[in-house]
């Protein structure tokens, strides 16, 4: 097994000078699809009180081409295929965008989780492959990138040797993952080997959903405006949240740090339905050791994709500043920028720069 030094040191010589120059995740096909790079932007610096301050981007996505290739001949191929385009590939154009946000640190992950159907041998390969990549990537522009890995969590003693592999090997900083796999609670103890893993390294699961359809019958969200967006990703995060909670998985794990999507869905909205219902529903059959609030105070966070002034406001009162952490969903545009925390006269300057930051570079181990 290769280490992180011996991986990058044989791929450093081909790649570094690509990597400055042209799309590095793009095989010469790909490349040749994409626009020509934009002239280099002039860098925004975000500075609150006078001070200059390190912005860092927990929720960012792209894609490895290179995937492709290596499930067209498998029932798989359509999803791989269908993300290979745009600016879903990294590219010179992506470290503009961060020059334009005043972002001075993103960190990727893959965006979506189509390989939780592939079988045991193939996703180890898809895994390798995105994870070295990003691995590549991120050591070419260590000033301003990191990742997560994208584990195979249908298979959960994989997933968490993966995991090891990623962030002991590669440098990477921790996992993503969706909201279930293939429509399974991730709250079940055959996750345990998983959960256990990212706890005994310290490291943080970005949890990011895709759509709900664990939840919402088929074509449940199907018409006009994106439903499955909208409504389903912030359902699903709020339905995963809820089950770690009161299926006592958070308590097995005392010390796990999961990051939700989307201001962790609808669950800080409405907290306090979900903070009763232990004691008032008879039927509920909670197996959480505490009140939910209390997890949001020590082991869920959440990032700042509410995209409002009162939805930042409410996110915070809720669940505190120590847990929102900042989030731009790159390359998709959802108007989440370092304007909506700069502007937001209820919050303090510490903890305007926590939110913007300084809790991400501590958990992240920036």
């Amino acid at each position: 097994m290769r280490s992180r030094r011996e991986f990058l040191t044989t791929v450093a010589g081909a790649t570094t000078g690509m990597l400055l120059s042209r799309n590095a995740f793009a095989g010469p096909a790909l490349q040749g699809a994409q626009t020509a790079p934009t002239a280099p932007v002039k860098r925004r610096e975000v500075s609150i009180g006078g001070k200059r301050i390190k912005v860092v981007d927990i929720h960012a996505h792209c894609v490895i081409p290179e995937v492709a290739e290596l499930v067209k001949d498998t029932p798989l191929a359509s999803n791989a295929e269908a993300r290979t385009r745009g600016r879903n590939i990294m590219g010179p154009d992506r470290i503009n965008t961060l020059n334009e946000r005043g972002i001075d640190m993103q960190v990727l992950s893959i965006n979506g989780y189509w390989f939780y159907g592939a079988d045991r041998e193939l996703a180890a390969k898809i895994v390798r492959l995105h994870d070295e990549k990003l691995a590549e990537w991120c050591e070419s522009h260590a000033d301003r990138y990191t990742a997560l890995s994208s584990v195979a969590l249908q298979f959960p003693d994989l997933a968490a040797e993966q995991l090891e592999f990623a962030v002991k090997k590669l440098g990477l900083r921790g996992a993503a993952i969706g909201g279930h796999v293939l429509g399974e609670d991730l709250s079940s103890p055959r996750f345990d080997p998983f959960w256990a893993k990212a706890q005994e390294l310290g490291v943080v699961v970005f949890m990011h959903p895709q759509g709900a359809e664990n939840v919402v019958k088929k074509d449940g969200l199907k018409g006009r405006g994106d439903l499955g967006n909208i409504i389903g990703n912030p359902l699903e995060t709020t339905v995963f949240l809820t089950h770690m909670i009161f299926d006592g998985t958070l308590d097995r794990f005392p010390n796990l740090k999961i990051c939700a999507a989307h201001g962790g869905g609808y669950l800080p909205s409405y907290l306090g339905r979900t903070e009763v219902a232990c004691e008032v529903r008879p039927n509920a059959d909670c197996a959480n050791k505490k009140p939910p609030s209390e997890y949001f105070k020590t082991q869920i966070l959440v990032d700042t994709i509410v995209l409002t002034q009162e939805g930042l406001r409410h996110l915070v009162a809720e669940v505190g500043p120590g847990q929102v952490v900042f989030g731009t969903d790159e390359p998709f545009e959802w108007h989440s920028n370092v304007d909506l925390v700069l502007n937001a006269t209820f919050l303090t300057d510490a903890q305007k720069e926590a939110i913007l930051s300084g809790t991400l570079v501590k958990l992240l181990r920036l």
